[in-house]
This record gives C-alpha cells, structure tokens and sequence, in this order.
C-alpha cells in the first residue's frame, strides 16, 4: 500500500500544474468555503470562528471545503489539486489539511499536508470520516458531520504532537486489525480488493492528466505574517502548503 500512495502522489504532482488550469476551483475566502450551500449561516460562521482559533492557537490550517461538483474527477485527484491550489499551510511546514466535501456526489476526503501526516494519519483520518462523519450523512446530517469531524479534526491538531502521534498510533491499530479480519473474510486470502481499487484510482488519475478541460483555478491568496485572516478581516489564502496525497476518502 505505500507503494501505491508514492506512484500515486508521483502521478498526482506530474500532472499537477495542467490540470490545476483547467478545473474550476472555488475562490479561497475563507476557513470554510461552502460552495456547496450545506451550511447553514450560524454554523458556518461558528466554524470559521473556531478554525480560525485553531490556528492562531497551533498554527496549523484546517479548512472546510463544500463543492457541487468533482468535474468527473475522482475525489483524491480533485482534493490534493485543491490543497496545492490553494496552498493550504505554511510553505515550511506544509501543516494545511483540507476536509472537501462533494454532497451531490456522495463523497467525502480529507487531504493532509505533508507536515501534519504523523498526526493526522491516514487510518486516524479513516477513523474521522468512517466513524465520525459518515454515520451523520447517512442520517441526512450532512452539516452535523462536517462540524462533528471538523471539530475531531480540531481536537487531534491541538494536542501536543506525542500526544496526538500516540493516538493517531492507536487509531491506526484499530484500523489495522479491523480491515485485516474484514479483508480475510471478504477475499477468503485472494487477491487484496484494496489494490483493486487503488489501481482503479491511478488509471483515472492518468485519464484526467489528459483531458485538457477548459478554465482557471482559484487564487491560492498571499500569506500574511504568522496568522491568517479571518473571512471577517479579509481572508489572506495559504501560505505555500503542499500535498502528497495523504488522507482517507469515504462515500455514502
């Protein structure tokens, strides 16, 4: 499986920069971008006001992304060129995270800096969606489930890193043990349905590194000093985060 996330993210930044230009990516306004209108106002401003807490307190940038559409892309393609669009992060600590959310589509990511990897690990950031924020969205919640996993997000990202390392450790043992008892009872010991689907996830990826879709990308915004604005003082963007393809994605 490493292996295939490292051919993957390769692929990914190869194709990077053509395919940024020609997907529509929302502008970059603030902690909480719903272009998708899944939030109610008094929620959403609640939630910027606590991302924006969260890295003036830890420095670390989570944002909330709701989209109408993926463009026919698959959801891993389409938020890791989110997160390097909009360099999500500081450009040193590459510590930007993005929870992206596709109601129309069914699906859910979140996209993990290369800085916040040891924390947000993909089993914790499986635990998160599978746990956490896809059991609301079956429920018709959808906004409950973005706060609810925004805030398990805000929770891991502001614990001292041990702290957070041995939790995210915790969580990823769980992770193991239950895909393992899950994969020998639904293969039977034959060919890993995980490298199925990863293989699937890479031809795709290919086929979008040639489309040539038409328009623009959205601004990735200027850092300004140690602290980002908040949407109400004009939010300033990223600060040159980058990506590679870390995170978990789940549908309902």
């Amino acid at each position: 499986m490493a292996l295939v996330r490292l051919l993957l993210a390769t692929l990914l930044a190869l194709g990077s920069a053509g395919a940024a230009q020609a997907q529509d990516f929302p502008q970059f306004t603030g902690f909480v971008v719903d272009a998708a209108n899944v939030l109610p106002p008094d929620q959403e401003a609640a939630l910027t006001q606590k991302l924006d807490q969260l890295q003036q307190q830890t420095n670390h940038q989570l944002v909330v992304a709701t989209v109408p559409d993926l463009q026919g892309y698959p959801i891993e393609d389409y938020g890791y060129r989110l997160g390097r669009a909009w360099a999500v992060g500081l450009k040193d600590a590459d510590n930007g995270a993005i929870l992206l959310v596709a109601p129309n589509e069914r699906k859910v990511r979140l996209e993990v800096g290369y800085g916040l990897e040891p924390v947000l690990t993909d089993a914790y950031s499986s635990v998160v969606i599978n746990g956490t924020i896809l059991p609301r969205f079956k429920a018709g919640d959808l906004a409950g489930g973005i706060v609810a996993g925004a805030d398990a997000l805000a929770t891991q990202l502001s614990l001292p890193d041990a702290d957070a390392q041995a939790r995210a450790k915790a969580a990823a043992a769980e992770y193991d043990r239950t895909h393992s008892t899950a994969a020998k009872r639904g293969n039977g010991g034959g060919f890993p349905l995980g490298l199925v689907f990863w293989g699937m996830v890479l031809l795709f990826v290919l086929l979008s590194m040639f489309r040539g879709r038409g328009g623009r990308s959205g601004s990735g915004g200027k850092w300004r000093g140690r602290r980002y604005r908040s949407r109400g003082g004009g939010f300033g963007g990223g600060g040159g985060g980058s990506f590679g393809g870390g995170g978990a994605s789940g549908s309902w």
